[in-house]
Formats: C-alpha cells, sequence, structure tokens
C-alpha cells in the first residue's frame, strides 16, 4: 500500500478531489460536512489501474487546524499539494508547502483544482514560482476538474507513477506507530489508527503505548481484517492493556527496546539561528512543547516537554503557535546527549556536531565512545565492521585512550588490578571491555592484569605454593569457596592469607569466603543465561556451590553493579549500560 497525504488552501477541492478518486467520503464528521470543509483528519483509499492500493489522508486547509494538519501530513511520505485554478495561491498553500519543506517531503504530486472554472495555467504557474527551492520543486504537475472529472485520468496515472517512484519502507525494521485516532468498539475495546511506516504489526504483538505494554488483539487496513501489516499501510490496530484514557493522538506504538524515548535530543535547524520563545515540536503526528538551547549557527539542544522515541536522522519542525508559523525544519542527530555542564560546554558541542548531516554510527561514536551494537540501532545507525568486544564498538581514538589509561593504571600497581577493578576505574560498561584493552606491554593472568614485563608481587613460596593448590580445588568448580578448614590446611590464614590478597592472586568476598580474582565475571557470564528474575537457590544451582558462598557473591555482585536484589529471594543481572 501507498499512503500521500493532502496539502493546501482552504476550500481548494481537497475533499472533493479524495472522493472523486475514491468514491468515499473523506470527512468523517456531520460537522464537517455541514460546514463543507475539513476539521480534522480523513480517510479514503482506492486500487489504481496497476493494481496498486492508494491510501489518502486528507487534511484540513484552515490555518485554525493547523496541528491537525501536521498530524497527518507528518508519517507520510508523499503528498499531493492542491491549489485552486480559480484562486490561485493562498495563506495555507505557503504554510502547508513550508511545513513540507520542513519536514523534506520530496515525493509528491501538485494538483490543480478547478479547472472547468477557470484557466489552470496562471495557477499552475505561479505555484511553480512557490515550489522552487523547495524539496517539492521537482514534482510532476497535473490539471483537474473534481466535478466534471477532467483530467482525473491523467491524474490517476500521475499517482500510479508517484507509488512506483516512492522508496521501499524498512518492514523488517521495529515498529514506530503514531497514532492520530483512538476510540472505542463495542465488544472490541480500543482502537487507534494511523500510518504505519516502520516494521510489521502482527497480530499478538506487544508493543510499548507509552508507559503500558499493550497486546495487539487485531488489525484492519483498508477495512479488511489481516493477521499482520507491514509498512507502508493506514492501519487500525485493537489493542488490549491501556485504556481510551491513556492513549491520544500523537502517542507512538512501539516495537519495546527498540527505541531511544527521550526529552533531549541535539538537532540541526533549517534555517538556523535566532529561534526562540514558546515552540511546538511537530513529529509524526506529535505535537509537544519544545525548547531551544543554541549550540551553534545551526544547531541546537532541543529540550521537549515529554519523552519521545526519536532516531538520528528523523525529520520535524518547529511551529510558533503565537505567531502561527513554522520557524524551522528541524533533523535529529544525537537522541542521548551528554549534559552541558561546564562552561563552554554548547561551543564544544556544536563544534563536535559541524558538518553532520545524517549521522552514522561513526558519528555517534565519536560523541560517545562506546555504543553497544543495540544502542547504536536503537539511535538509528546499524555498525558495520567488527566490534571491540562482544557486542560494543568503540570510536577509535577513545579506544586508544582508554588503553592508554588501563596501562597507567596497572603501571602504578606492583600487583597489577583484577579485571573488576580496570572496568570500575575506566568506567567501562562491560568487564569484557576490560579484557580487550589488554595488549602489549600488558597481559592477563587469572583474572589480573600486569605488565608483560613484570612479574607479580612474589609472595613466599610457601604461600605461592598454596594458591597453586588452591586454583587446582578451584579448577572447575570456581565458585566451590575453601571452607575454613581448607584454608587453615592450607595454611592460607591470617598474614598468608592478607599477602595473597594484597598481590591480587585471591579475592575475598567475604568473611572465610576467598575465591580466585575471575570468579565474579565468571559467576556474571553463568547468571545471565537464567530466566529473569532468578532465586538465590537458582543462583546456587547454577554456580555449583553452597549457599554459604552463593548470598555473599550476589551480595558482591550487587554492590558492584551486576545484578540488582527485587526483593529477599530474587534478583535480575544488570545488562551493560
Amino acid at each position: 500500500m501507498w499512503v500521500i497525504a493532502t496539502a493546501g488552501h482552504v476550500d481548494h477541492g481537497k475533499s472533493t478531489l479524495v472522493r472523486a478518486l475514491t468514491g468515499m467520503e473523506p470527512d468523517r464528521w456531520a460537522e464537517e460536512r455541514r460546514r463543507g470543509m475539513t476539521i480534522d483528519l480523513g480517510f479514503a483509499w482506492t486500487t489504481l489501474k496497476s493494481g496498486r492500493q492508494l491510501a489518502f489522508v486528507d487534511v484540513p486547509g484552515h490555518e485554525r487546524f493547523v496541528t491537525n494538519m501536521l498530524a497527518g501530513v507528518g508519517p507520510c511520505p508523499a503528498v499531493m499539494f492542491v491549489v485552486a485554478a480559480d484562486e490561485g495561491w493562498r495563506a495555507q498553500s505557503a504554510e502547508h508547502l513550508a511545513a513540507l519543506h520542513a519536514l523534506d517531503v520530496r515525493h509528491g504530486l501538485l494538483v490543480v483544482t478547478r479547472a472547468d472554472l477557470a484557466d489552470p495555467g496562471p495557477a499552475l504557474e505561479e505555484a511553480r514560482l512557490h515550489l522552487e527551492g523547495t524539496s517539492l520543486s521537482e514534482i510532476e504537475a497535473v490539471a483537474v476538474s473534481g466535478l466534471t472529472g477532467q483530467g482525473l485520468p491523467e491524474l490517476s496515472a500521475a499517482l500510479d507513477r508517484l507509488a512506483a517512484e516512492l522508496p521501499d519502507p524498512r518492514r523488517d525494521g521495529p515498529v514506530r506507530l503514531w497514532i492520530d485516532r483512538v476510540f472505542t468498539i463495542t465488544g472490541a475495546g480500543t482502537v487507534v489508527t494511523g500510518t504505519l511506516t516502520h516494521g510489521t504489526v502482527r497480530a499478538g504483538d506487544e508493543l510499548l503505548a507509552g508507559a503500558d505494554r499493550v497486546q495487539v488483539r487485531g488489525l484492519q487496513t483498508l477495512n479488511q481484517r489481516r493477521d499482520a501489516v507491514s509498512a507502508t499501510a493506514r492501519i487500525a490496530v485493537n489493542v488490549r492493556g491501556a485504556d481510551r484514557d491513556t492513549l491520544s493522538r500523537g502517542t507512538a506504538l512501539l516495537t519495546p527496546d527498540a527505541w531511544i524515548i527521550t526529552e533531549s535530543a541535539d538537532v540541526r535547524l533549517e534555517p538556523g539561528g535566532g529561534i526562540g520563545g514558546e515552540l511546538l515540536f511537530h513529529l509524526g503526528s506529535a505535537a509537544v512543547p519544545a525548547r531551544l538551547r543554541p549550540l551553534g549557527a545551526d544547531t541546537a539542544r532541543l529540550t521537549l516537554a515529554r519523552p519521545m522515541p526519536l532516531r538520528a536522522g528523523d525529520h520535524g519542525l518547529l511551529r510558533d503557535p503565537g505567531r502561527r508559523m513554522i520557524v524551522a525544519g528541524v533533523r535529529v542527530l544525537d537522541v542521548r546527549p551528554a549534559p552541558l555542564r561546564r562552561r563552554g560546554a554548547a561551543a564544544v558541542r556544536g563544534a563536535a556536531l559541524a558538518g553532520v548531516t545524517v549521522p552514522t554510527a561513526a558519528d555517534l561514536l565519536r560523541w560517545h565512545g562506546l555504543l553497544s551494537r543495540a544502542e547504536l540501532t536503537a539511535m538509528g545507525a546499524a555498525p558495520s565492521g567488527r566490534p571491540v568486544a562482544g557486542d560494543w564498538f568503540a570510536d577509535p581514538g577513545h579506544w586508544s585512550e582508554l588503553r592508554r589509561a588501563l596501562a597507567e593504571q596497572v603501571s602504578e600497581r606492583d600487583q597489577g588490578i583484577t579485571v573488576e577493578a580496570a572496568a570500575r576505574l575506566l568506567g567501562l560498561p562491560d568487564r569484557r571491555l576490560a579484557r580487550a584493552l589488554v595488549a602489549e606491554p600488558l597481559t592477563i593472568s587469572a583474572g589480573v592484569i600486569l605488565r608483560a614485563d613484570r612479574e607479580r608481587v612474589s609472595l613466599p613460596p610457601q604461600v605461592e605454593k598454596a594458591v597453586a593448590r588452591l586454583r587446582t580445588d578451584l579448577a572447575g568448580r570456581p565458585f566451590d569457596a575453601p571452607t575454613a578448614e581448607r584454608l587453615a590446611e592450607l595454611k592460607l590464614t591470617g598474614a598468608s592469607l592478607a599477602a595473597a590478597v594484597r598481590a591480587a592472586a585471591l579475592l575475598p568476598i567475604a568473611r572465610n569466603v576467598v575465591l580466585l580474582p575471575d570468579a565474579p565475571e565468571l559467576a556474571v557470564a553463568v547468571l545471565s543465561k537464567l530466566p529473569a528474575p532468578f532465586t538465590i537457590s537458582q543462583a546456587r544451582t547454577a554456580l555449583g556451590t553452597s549457599r554459604r558462598v552463593a548470598v555473599p557473591l550476589l551480595e558482591y555482585l550487587d554492590a558492584q553493579g551486576h545484578t540488582r536484589r527485587l526483593d529477599n529471594e530474587s534478583r535480575i543481572c544488570v545488562p551493560p549500560s
């Protein structure tokens, strides 16, 4: 299916044209038909001669309903821009064009209506002059009469050509459905409608709607029930799990954990500079109060009154409702920007954003240093190449600086440092990154990072021998901590045990509970495979140890931020962040 929005001045024949093309009434409300103008969004569809299905989002042209107009146009990939032959270019023609240009809509048709009432030539020429220099400057033009049918065959053919030019949407990506209508059907419950621009929705799916998780009970598109609907499409979704009162126009149905939901983003403005006051940020069907903090000549920090699901590369616009005008187009650059706390931080950030139009994974890594594959994808730039560790990607310059910092930390400690300690000191979100940073002149042994040219702090021969015997005990059972009796038998007590701990040969987890330095890292790898949440008993079984060891080990992992306690018995693993 291809979805096209109408645009143009009030009473220029947009709805009449949609009726002529589809045989359907797009105006849904009796008040609209009584007044003869569209107030809210209307919807209709048709099948072209080629077999392509075309859905229209008919938007209001009156200046008082521009927010409704933007809600309809925002998610649509193409537009049918209407100008009446007998009236020519008018105020809302200009405002609608400004909105479409700000949203970078590049696909469309210019349709001069009422060709039976006046020569369409002058209106067409005037419209072409206004379109010049905008994102729609190259669109095809057709003259028609919705009343007599003049030009309708040519318009249908042009719509077919337009549909063929539209880029293929990402049907296999995550869902983002901007809601433009919410209503209740007796016996079915809450239904929402919108233009699906990302992904595929299936009956039974669980989606995020604001703070709620909802389940898709059923789907319809073009009045037909479907088990699945892929972008791009007009879609009605019967949802369970959220009341009608909690859903509204501007809410988005989202694939969980696939989007960054943020109140702050760094953006590029067109035109840039000199923008302030009370503003509304429009994206999809949403209109959210916003304020700007300038970063550079054409970049700014956008702060929203409520969180929105944003992605690098998103096109939105800023409107000044007081002056009733669109003040800038917005291109989203970074959806998780760092706070601007220091003097001069805004200028430094502006310089970092300079020259970037559509951020790549390399740009995002340059700004953030380290990001996981899931984070990069959710932010809008799927990575390429090989990760530095696990699913982590790094900016080359930042990775080199981390490696230098690790070597410096190790050089300051004759006994070296554990992997856990290295990750904590460098602020790394995943201990695997600390391991991956180890390179000459560093080496790693039993979970301790050392300089390759420096021996670990030597232990007295009897202590070294005792530690070696303990390593043998723990081989294959790394969490089966020795009992106090076994430590006494090995003569690892008092000063001997303290010496082994100082040399990072052993790690005390609790009183009389001693493990090897790499035990926490190994434990997290085991626990992360358990269903969440897991109990102490489940953890004990998975680790192959006793409650005597499992409880303090879990408390140690809690303190390190690797696990989080939910209640007296259950915990979850905290994913690297």
